[in-house]
């Protein structure tokens, strides 16, 4: 009965960030139209650093939250936990937002936004109420609130795609030739500013409707059980600053590394091809929100290492099917985004490989959250990172973007590396390599056949496309030996 309600549960939270993911995904192709190149660099620019500072900011709190409440048996202990944890990242966040805004001129300035102060201050309020409803959306999971913790969210996604869309298609046109309030709210050359302000509307909702499912507990900080959990979630937040600092310091390193005068417009066309290899990482994400508590629940090791290693064969099968479906049809998913940004869909192939390592890594870390020795961790995502650095570094001024693209994969295999020595020394599983590569093979072979026929009609394309996945798809079932119509059977029952 609790594994069902845990798999319930899991469905809830992932068909809500599914769904969340594709409303934000349509601001993509409209952002590349209603904007240049420079303007979705300053949106990409800021949008690389709010992860990295939330992830300052909850410190790992979320996390401890669930182990500490978890071990509460009595509804005032669960009480004092919450505000305990809440109160913390009340009071940090409200701290760097005063710091902030003392400091918003020479931070403007360093930042490259000396004409646009207010995009500081604007978004370090964002970055605030985000990380102060972080415990709040920790406590409804953990009270197995699905509904209200999905409706929140959603709404949330939804006003911010509506205000983003008043901003740039409806204000300008309401307030040209007109001498009242829109004239003096709307300001033609404020750009990326309408995103952001968008988002702390969207942001404010989610903090007013929370407030109301906190049940009269304030942030109130015991001082005493504040330092337990941070010394259980120190090591959370080390691992989560390496692992988002990865994922997102390319975009700095494309602004600070490039030269001056095409850095923005470089940022700008990246951020918009990374957005379409979003589609790899929501199936990576999918697969994370339904493993994670399938494999971390009761496997004795041996079942474990079986199960993990078949589930990483799967992974890749899927994860190639998905890389080629987008790479085949690359011209169409190039619509996706503005004209003036596809200058740099030559990037995406290295951007989707880095993303299929990226689960790769994911697949490989299962064995030491089972075992509690997260300490690994960090290892793993601190090796990543070294390496981000290092190759961007190298890369990004002889290279540009693609630069970026190439260090990212190159960080990701280390990380796979990495992971797999910590496997084979600590947990060795028998992943089927030989099968695993032999599809790799399969899939790099159908890739490189069908750019023969990038520049023939569409309809060639298609029919050779649509020809070669077909293939692909016939190989794997044949091998593996899929029963298509069971599995289809399975599926609607479920």
């Amino acid at each position: 009965m609790l594994l069902r309600r845990l798999a319930g549960q899991t469905a809830v939270y992932g068909l809500s960030s599914i769904v969340a993911r594709l409303l934000n995904y349509l601001l993509t192709p409209y952002f590349t139209r209603f904007m240049t190149q420079s303007e979705y660099g300053v949106v990409t620019d800021f949008y690389a650093l709010i992860p990295f500072v939330l992830i300052v900011l909850t410190m790992g709190m979320e996390t401890g939250y669930f182990k500490f409440s978890g071990e509460c048996n009595e509804l005032v202990d669960k009480r004092k936990v919450f505000a305990t944890t809440w109160g913390s990242v009340t009071w940090i966040s409200l701290l760097f937002l005063a710091v902030i805004f003392l400091f918003r001129v020479p931070i403007a300035e360093i930042m490259g936004y000396a004409d646009h102060v207010s995009y500081i201050t604007v978004v370090a309020a964002i970055i605030a109420l985000d990380a102060i409803t972080a415990i709040p959306f920790a406590r409804l999971r953990e009270q197995n609130r699905a509904l209200r913790y999905v409706v929140v969210r959603l709404i949330s996604v939804v006003i911010n795609l509506l205000l983003c869309i008043f901003f740039y298609s409806i204000l300008p046109r309401l307030a040209e030739g007109d001498a009242g309030l829109l004239s003096l709210i709307y300001y033609a050359d404020y750009g990326a500013g309408y995103v952001f302000v968008a988002n702390l509307v969207a942001s404010l909702f989610t903090f007013v409707v929370l407030l109301s499912t906190c049940d009269g507990v304030f942030p109130k900080v015991d001082k005493a059980l504040l330092k337990k959990i941070l010394l259980y979630s120190l090591p959370l937040l080390i691992s989560g600053i390496a692992g988002t600092a990865n994922e997102f310091i390319d975009r700095q390193m494309i602004k600070y590394l490039m030269p001056e005068n095409v850095a923005m417009e470089a940022l700008g066309i990246y951020g918009a091809v990374v957005k379409i290899g979003v589609l790899m990482l929501m199936f990576t994400q999918m697969y994370r929100l339904a493993a994670e508590p399938f494999f971390l629940s009761g496997f004795d090791k041996d079942d474990f290492v079986k199960i993990n290693a078949e589930a990483m064969k799967y992974f890749i099968i899927v994860s190639i099917f998905i890389y080629l479906v987008i790479t085949l049809f690359s011209q169409e998913f190039a619509l996706i985004i503005g004209r003036d940004f596809r200058v740099g869909m030559h990037i995406l192939p290295t951007v989707l490989l880095a993303n299929i390592l990226s689960g790769m890594v994911l697949n490989l870390s299962f064995w030491y959250k089972k075992e509690g020795a997260t300490r690994w961790a960090i290892v793993v995502t601190g090796a990543g990172l070294v390496f981000t650095i290092l190759m961007n570094v190298v890369l990004v001024p002889r290279l540009g973007y693609w630069g970026a693209a190439l260090a990212r994969l190159c960080s990701e295999a280390v990380m796979v590396a990495v992971s797999l020595y910590l496997n084979r020394k600590y947990c060795p599983t028998p992943y089927e390599w030989n099968r695993i590569l032999l599809y790799v093979a399969v899939g790099v072979a159908v890739y490189f056949f069908a750019e023969n026929f990038t520049n023939s009609s569409w309809w060639v394309r298609w029919v050779v496309s649509l020809a070669l996945l077909s293939g692909y798809c016939s190989y794997v079932i044949r091998c593996e030996g899929i029963n298509i119509k069971a599995m289809l059977k399975s599926i609607i029952k479920r």
